[in-house]
């Protein structure tokens, strides 16, 4: 009565000539493809399987095999750099490809066993926590040399601003007081900001048509700044002031 026997499943030839390597304990880049050939020849004649197309490949890899074994017995090839190729290479490249892959998934197999040991908690913090907002520092926001820079802006715009004003006809007629509405003022400028991200602050007050529309539009943006809703920044000490808003 026969004794059966139970063969180990590999994925596929390359599986299967790693593991006949690693039995044998022989260096990969010196295959001994006699002994190889032969237990792999070994392995396949006590396969049983119905699928066509996983015998073909064990198949395919016996020939090759087969083949390399054949060519090793004839006179060796030389290349045209004059040196003598071995007809094992192309093989063991296949495997060193393979081996690498096949750790490489060992080691995705482990992190996704890993991941799957992580639990978190859904977050829950008291409300005062969540509402808390660190105070803000306008010297490290702002800085001595910004502030002064926007002061002398300032005083240069609204000098454009006068100087527009002819000396002659603006004595021409009752002088009323400008109104402006902080509010729509307000909405004004945050839209700007949204809109054009990154902007000049100097081209923002050229924008206003009086001397009290700049003075409001010079406060929205330190507002602004105070709430931390836009930047400030400066390349060089007598550049433009650039403002970028942080609004999505």
């Amino acid at each position: 009565m026969a004794i059966p026997v139970k063969l180990e499943v590999f994925e596929g030839p390359l599986d299967l000539l790693l593991h006949l390597i690693d039995k044998n304990k022989v260096d990969i880049y010196d295959i001994p493809i006699v002994e190889i050939t032969a237990q792999y020849l070994e392995y396949i004649q006590q396969l049983e399987t119905e699928d066509m197309n996983v015998m073909s490949e064990f198949l395919v890899m016996a020939a090759t095999l087969i083949d390399i074994k054949c060519r090793m017995l004839l006179p060796k090839e030389v290349s045209e750099e004059g040196e003598e190729e071995d007809p094992r290479a192309e093989l063991v490249q296949k495997l060193l490809e393979y081996k690498m892959y096949k750790y490489m998934s060992f080691e995705l197999r482990d992190r996704q066993v890993d991941a799957a040991r992580n639990l978190y908690r859904e977050q829950h913090l008291p409300e005062e926590v969540a509402a808390y907002r660190p105070p803000i520092d306008y010297g490290e926001l702002v800085g001595d040399l910004t502030l002064s820079r926007l002061h002398e802006i300032f005083k240069s715009v609204v000098k454009k601003q006068e100087d527009k004003i002819d000396p002659i006809r603006s004595q021409y007629g009752n002088i009323e007081k400008d109104e402006i509405d902080m509010d729509a003022k307000t909405l004004y400028v945050e839209a700007y900001a949204r809109e054009h991200k990154h902007f000049s602050f100097r081209r923002l007050l050229e924008k206003q048509s009086s001397r009290m529309e700049i003075i409001v539009t010079f406060l929205i943006i330190l507002e602004l700044m105070k709430t931390g809703e836009i930047e400030i920044s400066q390349e060089n000490i007598f550049d433009d002031i650039m403002i970028t808003s942080k609004a999505s």
